[in-house]
């Protein structure tokens, strides 16, 4: 196995963006989708595994085991909200080739049910005092780009390691646009804060209204997933160490 792709449902949708939320810096992403899938009560229709995932699983407790994964949830909007189609997991590919063979998967889903827009979102590390964190954009063409830049968001300069990166790369080959919005976070832990201005810029773009009053679960939520993983880690120096593991964080 490669990439395993699971079809639950086929959605018909109307030109849908695919927002992903895969861990990151601060897990913003991982917050982000988790939010959206409880606030729209999307719903699953894919599913990916890969051997390039964490080789591990994990138990409930309760006798059962549960694996590293990527899933696709739809949303079709109401009173002029865009379709969506959500990706949420708890993991990325731990390789180079393990990450381009999952992007193209993604894609692959993606374009299956009429996405011509790919939206990845996540943090960028500022460990400087942050009050109100400024968002940081990249995009596939001028036109995306300025949407985002009229909405506030700063011309991001550096590298996008990860899913969040390759996907707006990946997705201009196919015709497609793409956008990336990054929140300045401090660091490695779900950052509700960061995540609260990634969700203001999405209701706005989208005709979305996703409550960012409630967002602290939601960080909970994902952090208490990610620990049994042992991807978040209590000291500096674990920390440290785990980012080495997880090239996608820097």
């Amino acid at each position: 196995m490669v990439c395993k792709v699971q079809i639950y449902e086929k959605p018909v949708l109307n030109d849908p963006v695919l927002i992903e939320g895969l861990p990151g810096i601060g897990f913003v992403a991982n917050i982000t989708a988790l939010q959206l899938i409880k606030e729209l009560n999307a719903t699953l229709f894919a599913q990916i595994q890969s051997s390039a995932f964490q080789d591990l699983a994990m138990t409930t407790g309760k006798g059962e085991t549960y694996f590293p994964t990527n899933q696709f949830y739809y949303h079709k909007g109401k009173d002029g909200e865009r379709d969506l189609i959500i990706l949420y997991g708890n993991t990325q590919a731990l390789t180079t080739v393990g990450q381009y063979e999952l992007c193209g998967k993604i894609l692959d889903i993606a374009q299956e049910v009429g996405c011509k827009y790919i939206l990845t979102v996540g943090g960028v590390r500022n460990e400087e005092k942050i009050e109100k964190p400024d968002i940081y954009c990249t995009a596939s063409d001028k036109e995306t780009l300025q949407e985002a830049l009229g909405l506030g968001a700063k011309v991001m300069k550096g590298h996008i390691f990860g899913v969040a990166g390759l996907l707006v790369g990946l997705s201009k080959l196919r015709n497609m646009k793409g956008l990336c919005l990054l929140a300045e976070t401090s660091g490695l832990y779900p950052d509700a804060v960061a995540t609260r201005e990634i969700l203001k810029m999405l209701n706005t773009m989208l005709n979305l209204k996703i409550n960012l009053e409630n967002l602290s679960g939601a960080a909970e939520e994902t952090g208490e997933i990610l620990k049994s993983f042992g991807i978040v880690s209590p000291s500096s120096v674990e920390k440290k160490d785990r980012e080495a593991d997880f090239r996608w964080f820097i």
